[in-house]
């Protein structure tokens, strides 16, 4: 009886509502859009709230699929991130209270929710019709995800996301398989201001929730864990909801074809901490894991190295003060510090320490390693000195099985999603059997072949190489001796090589070169670079960018020396 306009189709007057809500005329069966107002007194008194269908709202299209917004897939992304790493043991918290937070922040800063929509602009998405409601004209509506919290079930957040879509009159010539609502103008739109939402994006979120909560895990292994599969991020569309159609450019937008890079999350998650202005993070103190002491003990267990090693990358870290509390906190915004990298130093510390101790110049360290052979052949007491020839062997043939192994799974990898991606219902049983057809020819191709199934993925672990000291086959060196190379000098154990080399004596520009230092295999010794690409297969990064912390430290621990040398040369130029 309120509802007086007459209908499109036929121009009669004689409306009906539909179990959804909807008016549509009894004449010639037509529904509208609109829906009813109604006066619900149940919560509030004296206040009037409009109620939309979840049902049956516009967003259900013919194929079964709704509207959806790129955010709202981005926020399911992380949402499954984040529950694989509560899997992994990181703490409950991290979801709710921190990571949640971030992506609210971010959606505030970047004008898709929580925001005040300014005067005159429109939802360019929906831009091509009117709004339809008093709802959608409401300036100080928060635009898009309204209420929203990442602990919610798929459904309820589905519903709740596409607040805005439910409120909103889209054009009726928009296809049915369009896929998201803004997927065009999220890749035509320059929105560098805004710091746009990219997957490897999704594991700066992840990355930078984990330092906050000082999280036992480096950016070196989240991102060995997300290659290894246990954290979503290749392919993690198929996880998305049947109603949340990918076709077109939302491919090319959650899609992944590549493994993620270390310096771009890490970069962009320095990016993302000045442009949400968060605080100073949490201190990272001694007793943190993410301290250069708790690593490099860490790292040393994991390169089969011994334990006494551990004191020397103590005293260096102290020496040059990157344990400081100041240097290893994260301050967003602040471009006087540098950022620290938290694995890539604690690789560097040791591998430091062991051009102080061994030289590592292809010619001293081998040396040593006759000198404590002769030596382990006449010790009766005591464990045994530390050869460095022998450790070379060892490791370099269990480094080589494991990046054998690591090659073949990136050989064989499947960049294919498992889960077949229709965008129309008719198609649907086509696709499907298509699917498992091609299926069954692997499985006969496999057996005839005669290569095995993949067996089940093993759990994850922190480290990469497992060194026991029950072995009698003297492969673990965990608590060998450095007594051979050490001697006692005014009280304090001293190495007996009075040399070092540098990698470099002045280092580079950072912010113009990219990098401190440049690294090439054939300028600098074999041992050097046989250890560079140790701890480079440990953090799965590129050499170049420890070599770049190894030439940093020793800038730091040969300062006053470099000064000398450089005023020294500037004169005899003179």
């Amino acid at each position: 009886r309120d509802f007086n306009e007459r209908c499109a189709q036929c121009s009669e007057v004689n409306w009906g509502l539909t179990d959804g809500g909807r008016f549509y005329c009894r004449s010639c069966h037509n529904v509208t859009e609109r829906t009813r107002e109604v006066v619900n007194t149940d919560f509030i008194t004296n206040s009037r709230v409009q109620t939309i269908s979840k049902a049956l709202r516009k967003q259900e299209k013919n194929d079964g699929g709704c509207e959806w917004y790129i955010c709202e897939g981005f926020q399911l992304v992380l949402k499954k991130q984040v529950e694989a790493l509560e899997a992994l043991g990181v703490c409950p918290q991290l979801k709710d209270e921190i990571l949640c937070n971030f992506w609210r922040c971010y959606l505030q800063k970047s004008k898709q929710a929580y925001c005040k929509r300014p005067a005159g602009e429109t939802v360019k998405p929906l831009s091509v019709c009117e709004s339809s409601t008093d709802v959608d004209s409401d300036p100080e509506r928060p635009s898009l995800l309204h209420l929203l919290s990442l602990s919610e079930s798929e459904g309820d957040l589905q519903t709740d996301c596409s607040f805005a879509s439910s409120v909103s009159k889209v054009s009726e010539s928009t296809s049915v398989y369009s896929g998201s609502v803004d997927g065009s103008l999220y890749l035509m739109n320059n929105q560098k201001e805004k710091l746009r939402m990219t997957m490897p994006m999704t594991l700066s979120f992840c990355y930078m929730a984990l330092l906050w909560m000082r999280e036992p895990m480096t950016l070196s292994e989240l991102l060995r864990f997300v290659v290894e599969g246990h954290i979503p991020y290749l392919n993690v569309f198929q996880h998305f909801p049947e109603k949340m159609k990918l076709c077109g450019l939302d491919l090319k937008i959650f899609c992944v074809e590549s493994w993620p890079v270390y310096e771009e999350v890490f970069n962009k998650m320095h990016e993302l901490a000045a442009f949400l202005d968060l605080p100073r993070f949490p201190d990272i103190t001694e007793s943190c894991f993410l301290h250069p002491d708790m690593l490099c003990m860490k790292y040393l267990m994991e390169a089969n190295l011994p334990d006494e090693l551990h004191n020397w990358t103590c005293r260096v870290v102290k020496k040059i003060g990157i344990g400081e509390v100041d240097f290893l906190t994260l301050m967003p915004g602040n471009k006087s510090t540098r950022k620290v990298k938290y694995d890539v130093l604690a690789a560097a510390v040791i591998i430091v320490v062991l051009k102080l101790l061994f030289l590592l110049d292809d010619h001293y360290e081998w040396l040593l390693s006759e000198f404590a052979e002769e030596r382990n052949k006449n010790n009766t007491e005591g464990g045994p000195y530390f050869e460095f020839k022998k450790w070379y062997e060892v490791v370099k043939h269990s480094l080589d099985v494991e990046q054998k192994k690591l090659d073949e799974e990136r050989a064989k990898y499947l960049w294919r999603c498992e889960k077949p991606l229709f965008y129309s219902v008719k198609n649907k049983s086509k696709v499907l059997k298509r699917r498992q057809m091609v299926v069954n020819l692997q499985n006969q191709f496999g057996k005839l072949s005669g290569s095995m199934q993949r067996a089940e993925k093993p759990n994850p672990s922190s480290f990469q190489l497992s060194w026991s000291e029950e072995n009698t086959d003297g492969s673990c060196f965990h608590g060998h001796s450095l007594k051979g190379i050490l001697q006692e000098k005014c009280g304090l154990l001293t190495a007996m090589n009075p040399d070092y080399w540098l990698c470099t004596v002045k280092l580079c520009n950072e912010k113009l070169c990219g990098h401190l230092a440049h690294y090439k295999e054939v300028e600098f010794p074999q041992s050097y670079h046989f250890v560079l690409g140790l701890f480079s297969f440990l953090l799965r990064i590129q050499p170049s960018y420890i070599h770049d912390e190894v030439c940093m430290i020793e800038h730091k621990l040969f300062n006053k020396k470099l000064c000398k040398k450089l005023k020294y040369n500037r004169v005899l130029r003179k």
